[in-house]
């Protein structure tokens, strides 16, 4: 089990720092800045160690392979023209640098900066540190435009460059990079804000709120929403304002669409795109059952103190200041970040916010398999020495295609003994990146949707049958709860709840909050499942009924329809709701959408918002009939 490989390693406690969600299409398996073309020149090369010694031969061997000649010539003028092994290494790594800094191009290019200001950024800052290029091109920008400052514009409709055009001329002052800055001195930032247009209290209160850190364009964002919340709380009518929901009313009451659209745009905008929030490590949140550090005390903010209690869920690597966002629309409750490798032998990194007790927590009995071979016992036959995984990565929506793992295959086979080592740190990647397990000799495989119910907590064929064909089982497992970790959680009700408990299940997905509650022996009087997927609805109901179920079960498909009115019928019928769970798209938080990685703007993803709503309206309610 243990890897001896010089170039590999002992990767025991390998940091499992990729990225949650890898929504990757199955037919287009590559390395980065490496097309298939290039992978398969890294087997034929192996398999082809005694290529032509000619110059020119060598030189049309790899042009055949897709790599320019000017290229090649450069390969092979530095390691000479009989090591093939070094020419292909380096050609490797000439096309993968030149694509890092295509790819960083085109990013900043697509923030609003010219080409030319991007590699004129670039070439004075290096290639590798995407802040200090930032910098350098906001103040070009700010040295470059001349148009007027927008005081306390909260709209941001004009361009990217718009937003600071005109930073140089406020009091006369050319040194627009100190206001650009975050960790420009307090007393300048609020003499900005000024400038600007805004209040002091208003500035004070966002430096405050924001911290001293925070950016220009985080503060004057987090002042538009003051102003936008504001605006909208002035219009509610006084025997509205009751004590319980004064601190929220204005959640209820605001036009959500017009927020979601204007909360984070600056932030975005000046914002890597990677950048995600420093998440602790270990990331076991308040306590998991098998580490030895456990929190039992914290400090919630009196509006969040339940009941009714909520739980919400969603990727813990999402672009910067979602979480921060996240948090502030529920209450200010910090964010528990927990990784699923610490309850089963699988990582799956995900952030939860709720108003749960987290004393006298317990796990779920029997305690699930704690590493591949325990889980997968079948697959220590053939797990290769130079193989160090002993924990799986984040369970996906997809799977790897028969072509990868059948190159795997024949390029393992051809050596007697252990392959060399950029054979291993190539399958090595694949078999993390796409979660491949051994099964035979040389042979590699995706993970049956049987064995992904059984690492995520789910009853053997929970997903199976039913009008849901594979593709959909893989699709709907990738998207769920990992339920030994939720259940850890939401453990503590069930001394609170000895006769039952009335549970309002938002975007349900496969039910993996109702699994878990009924694996802690909670019983379900009344379930209001929420779920937008026609298979899995089909999936929660047989299981409701293959569980014998004794309480109720309501399906509703849009979260969209469940308004004011629904809800209070729905409570009224059934005496309100325990325990609000959820958690809300992350089409477009997962590191690995690339192309709609729109945070909680994003089409899906700002469903987040309905989730608050409903939230408020559910607690001001009960609040009223208490």
């Amino acid at each position: 089990m243990n890897g001896h490989s010089s170039a590999i390693g002992d990767d025991d406690d390998f940091d499992w720092d990729t990225e949650d969600e890898l929504e990757v299409d199955d037919h287009a398996v590559s390395r980065s800045g490496v097309t298939v073309r290039g992978e398969e020149a890294v087997l034929h090369s192996e398999a082809n160690s005694s290529a032509e010694s000619s110059s020119s031969k060598v030189t049309g061997h790899f042009v055949s392979m897709g790599f320019r000649k000017e290229m090649v010539a450069k390969a092979i003028e530095e390691n000479g023209e009989e090591n093939t092994d070094l020419i292909l290494e380096a050609l490797l790594q000439y096309s993968e640098a030149g694509s890092s800094k295509s790819k960083l191009i085109d990013h900043f290019k697509g923030m609003g900066f010219s080409e030319e200001m991007v590699l004129k950024a670039i070439q004075e800052n290096g290639d590798e540190n995407t802040d200090s290029i930032l910098e350098t091109l906001l103040t070009y920008a700010a040295l470059e435009e001349s148009a007027p400052v927008q005081h306390a514009d909260c709209d941001y409709e004009g361009g990217f460059l718009d937003d600071f055009s005109d930073f140089s001329d406020i009091d006369g002052s050319s040194d627009s990079e100190e206001f650009l800055n975050p960790d420009s001195d307090e007393e300048s930032k609020l003499l900005f804000l000024t400038k600007m247009g805004y209040s002091e209290a208003e500035a004070s209160t966002a430096m405050e709120r924001c911290g001293p850190e925070s950016s220009i364009a985080e503060l004057t964002d987090f002042i538009c929403a003051a102003q936008i919340a504001k605006a909208a709380d002035a219009l509610l009518p006084p025997e509205e304002k009751k004590p319980f929901c004064t601190d929220f009313k204005k959640r209820r009451k605001l036009d959500y669409d017009l927020l979601k659209k204007k909360k984070m745009k600056l932030e975005r905008r000046f914002g890597d795109g990677d950048e995600v929030l420093h998440l602790p490590n270990p990331m076991i949140g308040f306590g998991v059952p098998t580490e030895p550090f456990q929190r039992t005390q914290r400090v919630l903010p009196e509006a969040a103190i339940g009941p009714p209690y909520f739980y919400y869920e969603n990727v813990a690597l999402a672009p910067k200041g979602v979480w921060q966002t996240i948090s502030r629309f529920l209450y200010d409750i910090e964010p528990e970040f927990v990784d699923s490798k610490y309850f089963c032998a699988a990582a799956r990194k995900r952030g939860y916010i709720h108003n749960l007790p987290i004393d006298n927590r317990f796990p779920l009995v029997p305690l699930p398999p704690r590493n591949i071979h325990e889980a997968l016992p079948l697959t220590k036959k053939w797990w290769p020495s130079w193989d160090p995984r002993t924990k799986l990565n984040c369970l996906q929506t997809c799977v790897a295609s028969a072509r990868l793992t059948d190159r795997i295959r024949k390029a393992v086979e051809n050596y007697d003994g252990d392959p060399p080592a950029n054979i291993q740190k190539f399958v090595l990647e694949q078999c993390r990146k796409w979660n491949l397990v051994w099964v035979g000799r040389n042979k590699v495989a995706p993970l049956e949707p049987d064995e992904v119910e059984m690492l995520l907590g789910f009853p053997k064929n929970h997903t199976r049958g039913g009008g849901s064909s594979r593709t959909e089982r893989y699709k709907s497992l990738g998207n769920s709860f990992q339920v030994d970790t939720v259940a850890y959680h939401l453990s503590v009700l069930k001394d609170m709840f000895p006769s039952g408990i009335n549970v309002l299940s938002l975007f349900s997905g496969i039910g993996g909050a109702e699994v878990a509650l009924y694996r802690l022996g909670v019983r379900l009087k009344t379930v209001v499942s929420v779920e937008k997927s026609e298979v899995n609805r089909n999936i929660v109901r047989c299981w409701w009924e293959q569980t014998n179920q004794t309480g109720i079960l309501i399906d509703i498909p849009d979260v969209q329809e469940l308004n004011g009115e629904r809800l209070e019928q729905l409570m009224s019928i059934h005496g309100g709701f325990d325990l609000v769970v959820g958690g809300s798209p992350c089409n477009n938080l997962a590191g690995s959408n690339r192309h709609h990685r729109d945070g909680l703007e994003g089409r899906e993803s700002s469903l987040f918002f309905d989730y608050c709503r409903i939230l408020d309206l559910v607690r001001c309610k009960m609040a009223e009939n208490r």
